[in-house]
């Protein structure tokens, strides 16, 4: 019995290669040449440079880091599980890591398996990565990645050899309902969020707080959010955290993901201080989740807030004749799109002026008219997911990208925030990989296969990456035309 099951592993595993070898040649091939599947691409003042398959898994999180003279990418995924041709396995989803130096022909170079937990198989979404060198008790010539590790807790690898990462250490475990962090890598102050185990906390996320200055020697610093979700509280819970952004001295908290939606912006000094005045200053009460709070826009309840991307210091055009306001501070803040075929409320990306920041406003919308391209009977989610996430100057402040699932990925010019204009687009084709979506419409479940462009980042050469949730992979593009014209003034 033993040699028939081993037989038939490898008869399956056999199998699986053959099948990732025939769905290789549409994912890999570029620009007018990828149309296997339902459709093929489409764009608008951008083109596809290059692209990879992912090994067909669903994808969430990229991030592109400069190496030496290398730029590599780091991919997180969704749980799943898929076969790995480097290693010939079947490997639960992780990390995938490739070499995007030359961004026309992406090179994978390894995967890091994921850890089951919670009822999901494997599983890593978020991946942030930091230079030695930056980091104040770093190992110069080091990159470090900071993790999710399946719903479980957060992990720190070395990847200075990108293709052998070796594992550093797990920052937290025991926990549940990990994903989306920030680590600040010239300070080494990393948000992790999660449900807050083992205290008792009363919602799926929150942020734990650690210092990872140095990588090796994590150092607990608080557990942070609304009141009303601290152990012990009662009453009505808020909406927990999807995850923060720092920019010099301020966090930014975005609370409710796709409903009862919240933006927070937090001083950082008095978050990781605590008040002096109290006799525990970090302690998980009322008063002291209150005390570094500066500001606070509590949203529709039809919305939520996915990511709130800082945009500070925009010299607004139409006001250079005005005395005062001229120089203008802003969030852009996403609610996802989370009900396939539309069955849900409409989701809009908001430019929210908050240069008083006890105050912040929304002063216009984004969002792509439905009609353009017949979303709603494409199948899969149609809406915003997330921004871009990186400051990389060739785009702050002039254009961010905007995530939109079976839209793909929106290009739009916020040089005047108060008239946000899109300019460019790239709806990738589907493949052989693409999954299907369903969706219950007039008490007939229709399935549809659907590109599902998921998460959204830049690197300073200024090129453009994309994955997909639906298995398609990961896209390279760039802009053209007018579009790039904006990036070249």
């Amino acid at each position: 019995m033993r040699w028939r099951w081993t037989l038939i592993r490898y008869v399956v595993i056999a199998l699986a290669l053959a099948t990732w070898s025939a769905g290789q040649a549409p994912a890999q091939q570029a620009s007018g040449r990828e149309t296997a599947g339902q459709h093929g691409a489409e764009q608008k003042n951008m083109r596809l440079v290059g692209s990879d398959d992912l090994q067909g898994r669903s994808a969430y999180q990229p991030i592109i880091q400069k190496q030496g003279n290398r730029w590599i990418a780091y991919i997180g995924h969704h749980g799943g599980e898929a076969l790995n041709p480097l290693t010939r396995k079947l490997e639960l989803n992780g990390t995938s890591i490739l070499d995007v130096t030359n961004p026309a022909q992406p090179r994978y170079l390894h995967h890091i398996p994921g850890t089951g937990g919670a009822g999901e198989p494997g599983g890593a979404q978020m991946v942030r990565a930091c230079d030695g060198k930056e980091l104040p008790k770093g190992t110069p010539g080091k990159t470090y990645l900071l993790r999710t590790n399946g719903n479980l807790g957060h992990e720190v690898w070395d990847v200075t050899n990108p293709g052998n990462p070796t594992h550093v250490v797990t920052v937290v475990t025991g926990l549940n309902g990990t994903h989306k962090n920030w680590w600040e890598c010239d300070t080494g102050i990393a948000y992790l969020v999660s449900d807050g185990r083992p205290f008792g906390w009363r919602t799926s996320r929150m942020t734990k707080i650690y210092d990872l200055s140095d990588p090796a020697h994590p150092r607990f610093v608080r557990d942070f959010g609304l009141p009303g979700q601290e152990p012990g509280a009662s009453g009505p819970v808020p909406e927990g955290v999807h995850g923060p952004i720092r920019l010099g001295n301020r966090v930014y908290f975005a609370y409710g993901t796709s409903a009862d939606g919240m933006l927070q912006i937090v001083d950082r000094d008095k978050l990781l201080g605590g008040d002096p005045s109290s006799s525990n200053p970090l302690a998980p009460t009322p008063a002291n989740l209150l005390y570094p709070q500066v500001g606070r826009l509590d949203m529709s309840p039809d919305w939520g807030g996915h990511t709130s991307f800082p945009i500070l210091g925009v010299e607004i055009p139409d006001f250079a004749r005005n005395l005062n306001g001229r120089v203008r501070d802003f969030v852009l803040l996403t609610s996802e799109a989370t009900g396939n075929s539309c069955q849900e409320f409409p989701h809009l990306t908001f430019l929210v002026d908050m240069t008083t920041e006890s105050k912040p406003f929304s002063v216009a919308n984004f969002q792509v008219p439905e009609s353009s391209g017949n979303f709603c009977d494409r199948g899969g989610r149609f809406g915003p997911h997330a921004s871009n996430e990186s400051f990389a100057p060739i785009y702050y402040k002039k254009i961010v990208f905007i995530s939109y699932f079976n839209a793909g990925v929106r290009a739009l010019d916020i040089r005047d925030p108060y008239r946000p204009t899109e300019v460019g687009f790239y709806i990738p084709a589907t493949t052989a990989n693409t999954d299907t979506r369903c969706a219950r419409i007039g008490g007939v479940e229709t399935c549809k296969v659907a590109i599902q462009t998921n998460n959204v980042e830049v690197d300073d050469r200024g090129f453009i990456y994309i994955v997909d949730r639906a298995n398609t992979g990961m896209h390279v593009v760039e802009l053209t035309g007018p579009a790039r014209a904006i990036i070249e003034k």
